[in-house]
């Protein structure tokens, strides 16, 4: 206890008393005077704060803290006791009303359509055996391309399409950068997928947006051939989209994979017949993808002559799009909750973000 001015049990008391007072209060202007009588200028809370300085120094902190937490607290009963007088409250039942009828549900969201596309990706994923690596988002050129083998005259490296942070910092245009980090600490036999957030320097329109999510997908073991990859691509359309999915690969080249593809999917409008999503060719593209080219290998510590690998990456924007029709990437960054809440029904996955 404090030898001068206010102590915490007399907080407590003067706590007490106002919340008496205000849950009492029978209108308005008697409440304004429990404030005033309390909180105002010459209020007990008030002349409680300025008396602080007679204690200990030790002792101040506390005292101001308990204070200022009892202020706050009265404010908010106040002001719902304003609420209440303004309802017709004043005189009545704490919980007036018919305590038969039933309760009203609260309004219930759900998960963003990203989201939810991205764990039911991973939980294809983990069914085939692999397992999940995360990198940051804010970058060292090293691993976002010198690693991956993109020389340095790259378009991409140009800062028309990266956002750098300085000379050798940027914000991530790829997932692919997990590979090189997890292959520097992991030896193989390894599987792994490693979604998150990229960034590029573009301007959104319906399909390209300047902040999108993507995923990177990479096996490396003794003996992974192309077929390999062209197993688990098409068994993971299959599970998404359906069995009747159809999906090809078209040689493409990057920097850090050879050979390169990419690889399309039937059109989900006109299921191969053509139409004007899909430009009248029946296919859409869905992801990158080609076996680890042996430079990545060396820049990770392997050796490109004992281990070979695949990777692939698709952007969950797109998956999105393509698996519910929607006809615009801008529309999953509006918050629109009536455009969001069609989305919302049906199981979710209870695979961890």
């Amino acid at each position: 206890m404090q030898s001068e001015g206010i102590d915490s049990s007399k907080l407590e008391e003067i706590e007490k008393t106002a919340t008496s007072k205000i849950n009492t209060a029978p209108d308005n202007e008697s409440l304004e005077e429990v404030r005033i009588g309390f909180l105002g200028r010459k209020g007990i809370l008030t002349l409680a704060l300025r008396s602080i300085g007679k204690l200990p120094p030790a002792q101040r902190p506390a005292i101001g803290n308990q204070i200022n937490a009892i202020k706050q607290r009265i404010n908010t009963l106040i002001e719902f006791r304003k609420n209440e007088i303004a309802d017709g409250g004043g005189d009545e039942e704490p919980y007036p009303g018919d305590p038969s009828l039933p309760g009203r549900s609260c309004w219930e969201g759900g998960p963003h359509v990203l989201h939810k596309v991205l764990r039911e990706i991973k939980a294809i994923f983990y069914g085939m055996g692999y397992s999940l690596a995360e990198g940051p988002e804010v970058e060292l050129d090293y691993y976002n391309f010198e690693a991956l083998n993109f020389p340095p005259e790259h378009p991409s490296r140009d800062t028309q399409d990266t956002f750098y942070v300085n000379r050798d910092i940027l914000l991530r245009t790829q997932t692919s950068p997990v590979q090189v980090r997890y292959m520097e600490k992991h030896k193989p036999p390894l599987r792994i997928i490693s979604p998150g957030r990229v960034y590029r320097n573009e301007t959104p329109d319906p399909s390209h947006a300047a902040e999108f999510l993507q995923m990177e997908g990479l096996y490396v073991d003794k003996n992974v051939s192309l077929a390999d990859l062209r197993n688990d691509v098409t068994y993971f359309v299959h599970a998404l989209f359906g069995s009747n999915a159809r999906v090809r690969f078209r040689p493409h080249f990057f920097p850090f994979t050879e050979p390169s593809a990419e690889v399309d999917m039937t059109c989900f409008a006109c299921k191969g017949e053509g139409c004007p999503i899909c430009q009248k060719t029946g296919w859409i593209e869905i992801m990158g993808a080609g076996m680890v080219h042996p430079n990545v290998f060396k820049y990770a510590g392997y050796a490109p002559d004992s281990v070979t690998g695949f990777a692939f990456g698709m952007g969950i924007d797109r998956i999105a799009m393509l698996k519910y029709g929607i006809d615009d990437i801008r529309r999953l960054l509006n918050n629109d909750i009536r455009f969001l809440s069609q989305f919302w029904n049906g199981p979710v996955s209870e695979v961890q973000d």
